[in-house]
């Protein structure tokens, strides 16, 4: 049985998110090595991360074992939806214990990876960073007013 529960899952600020981010731009191997998962579904016009992959939580149960797969070599997996207070969590959650079924334990400190949610999900990522290009793709604040 997994020792991972919603509550062990580490968060992570936008501000730090957009620090890696912006130090990806001059460090093209440290790209390489952090994924963020927008798991919003209709939701997800109007703008998103910067290289973040769109992975519908619809869809996710079918998709988890293959992202495990895929991004076997980031050393940072940041998962979020629009609050990051169900959907973002349950899916980083999915992640990482199905990442740790299919390691089944075995090096796992040569497979170390951090799973984090982004704490206040996109629409706190927008409020601060839904107009700046070099972090946001897509952005458009008239769908975020509301928020």
């Amino acid at each position: 049985m997994s020792l991972i529960t919603i509550a062990t899952l580490p968060r992570i600020t936008r501000e730090t998110l957009s620090a890696y981010l912006l130090a990806t731009a001059t460090s093209p191997s440290s790209a390489s090595k952090l994924a963020i998962i927008d798991v919003r579904d209709s939701d997800h016009i109007g703008g998103h991360i910067l290289n973040s992959q769109w992975v519908p939580s619809s869809s996710l149960d079918v998709k988890i074992p293959e992202l495990v797969r895929t991004l076997a070599d980031k050393e940072k997996v940041i998962f979020h939806c629009a609050l990051s207070q169900q959907r973002g969590p349950s899916a980083a959650l999915k992640y990482a214990r199905e990442r740790e079924r299919m390691l089944g334990g075995e090096g796992e400190e040569s497979h170390k990876q951090e799973v984090y949610v982004l704490e206040g999900g996109f629409v706190q990522w927008q409020e601060k960073y839904g107009k700046d290009v070099r972090l946001t793709e897509a952005y458009v604040e008239d769908i975020w007013q509301e928020y």
